[in-house]
């Protein structure tokens, strides 16, 4: 019977709840971290700002060409500066993200080889036959850590130009599209018509490359290559296991497709009782649906990697036979017909001496 790589995935993230806690530890602090500095930022650079009290009033009016005019006033020789500490905050954060995903994927990606290969241990000690490199699990678990680590950092590095990269694309395209829609003949549809197509085209090979770049991480830790390596080692593991790769990517995004639906439903309910219901408790309740989402999405996230990891450890089915069994002649069994894989040395074709078949 043959067993989905899907469904093992999904067994893995059930019997290794500690995995995916282990996910939502690093994920989660990055992302706290990055919303409390942030927030520490905005406020901290909004009392720098000066504000007379000239200013105050024309605020106080909320007319919007008078606010308008005064947050311009306002922000006019600070705004550089915002953005300046904004972007190294981005760069700190950046590297922040790339050494705690790297660390995360080290451990979650051991724990699932060790998972498996355990598996294939007690397997084979029920009498079954491990595949090359199976038989000791002790030595394939001697790796190198600092190597997988420099391997997995300069992969999230290529991830992170990959985001920036898709960013300024997105830029270009709209800085495109606004050629076909000028000042003097504004046509902001066509502007859309050719937008639209290009950002997508732009997201969606950010993605796949992103995709592809995480995929590689499990290579690095796995079999101890680079990041070239890896790299290429997951472009013949996709080559080689398409169908595969592709059931595990599809059921696990149904999934999470699902999961958001289910998601932004619930979050609804609260917004739409926030003229009747304390707003303190609103954001509450938004906040504990976000945190929920976000915990299920991670372990549908650990599912999918365990599936690929199933992929990889499991070994290929035996070759069948090229030539197929003859069939039975009236009710009796044929015999099939063995096949010589030996030479016979007696044939007179392969004998050296001239004019043998001749004079024979």
């Amino acid at each position: 019977m043959a067993i989905s790589p899907t469904a093992e995935g999904f067994r893995a993230a059930f019997r290794r709840p500690s995995l995916t806690f282990a996910e939502i530890s690093w994920r989660w602090v990055t992302g706290a971290t990055a919303i409390t500095v942030f927030f520490f930022g905005f406020f901290e650079y909004l009392s720098t700002l000066p504000v007379t009290n000239g200013e105050l009033l024309f605020l106080r009016t909320r007319q919007p060409y008078l606010v308008g005019e005064v947050i311009a006033r306002i922000l006019r020789g600070s705004l550089s500066l915002g953005v300046m500490a904004l972007l190294l905050a981005a760069m700190m954060l950046g590297v922040l993200w790339m050494f705690t995903c790297s660390v995360g994927r080290i451990a979650t990606v051991r724990g699932l080889l060790d998972y498996f290969r355990r598996d294939a241990t007690r397997d084979v000690s029920a009498g079954g036959v491990p595949h090359d490199g199976e038989t000791d699990v002790a030595s394939n678990f001697s790796t190198n850590g600092s190597n997988s680590l420099v391997a997995l950092v300069r992969l999230n590095f290529l991830r992170l130009a990959v985001l920036l990269a898709a960013i300024l694309g997105c830029v270009g395209a709209a800085i495109l599209a606004g050629f076909a829609s000028p000042n003097a003949h504004p046509r902001p549809g066509v502007a859309f018509l050719i937008f639209l197509p290009l950002a997508a085209l732009i997201c969606w090979v950010g993605w796949s490359l992103n995709w592809l770049l995480s995929l590689a991480g499990m290579f690095a830790i796995r079999d101890r290559e680079d990041a070239i390596g890896a790299i290429s080692a997951a472009v013949t593991f996709c080559r080689e296991q398409t169908g595969a790769v592709f059931a595990v990517s599809t059921w696990t995004g149904l999934a999470h497709t699902v999961l958001f639906v289910i998601a932004t439903t619930a979050v609804s309910m609260p917004l739409g009782l926030a003229r009747i219901v304390p707003w303190r408790l609103v954001t509450a309740a938004i906040i504990v649906l976000t945190l929920i989402y976000l915990a299920v999405a991670d372990w549908l996230y650990m599912a999918r990697l365990a599936g690929y990891v199933y992929i990889a450890e499991t070994p290929e089915a035996p070759l069948k036979s090229p030539l197929p069994a003859p069939a039975p002649t009236h009710g009796m069994p044929v015999m099939p017909v063995p096949v010589q894989s030996t030479i016979d040395r007696d044939e007179p074709i392969l004998s050296d001496l001239p004019n043998l078949v001749a004079e024979t």
